[in-house]
């Protein structure tokens, strides 16, 4: 436990800054969840397209923030959207 108080309000705001940042993976993870489950239950393309656009601004968030690294929201956002693609090709 710190005794110093500089150091007791750091560990105060990180625990702030840990829980924020916890809560912004986890709406990270329910954004990519609901794309996909618009896709496979639904078969809804138009739903997922809206989905599609709302995660990709949650990513496109993150990513400024520095919650991920720029490479793997790109990636994560390319594999969505190339999801979406495939289902309206076949629908």
């Amino acid at each position: 436990m710190a005794n110093i108080k500089s150091a007791k309000k750091a560990m105060r705001q990180a625990e702030v800054r840990r829980k924020q940042n916890l809560a912004r993976r986890t709406a990270l993870k329910t954004a990519a969840k609901k794309v996909k489950l618009a896709l496979e239950v639904n078969q809804d393309v138009d739903a997922a397209k809206a989905l599609l656009r709302e995660a990709e601004a949650k990513f496109a968030r993150a990513k400024s923030k520095g919650l991920i690294h720029a490479n793997t929201a790109a990636r994560k956002i390319s594999r969505l959207a190339k999801r979406v693609a495939a289902s309206e090709k076949n629908a």
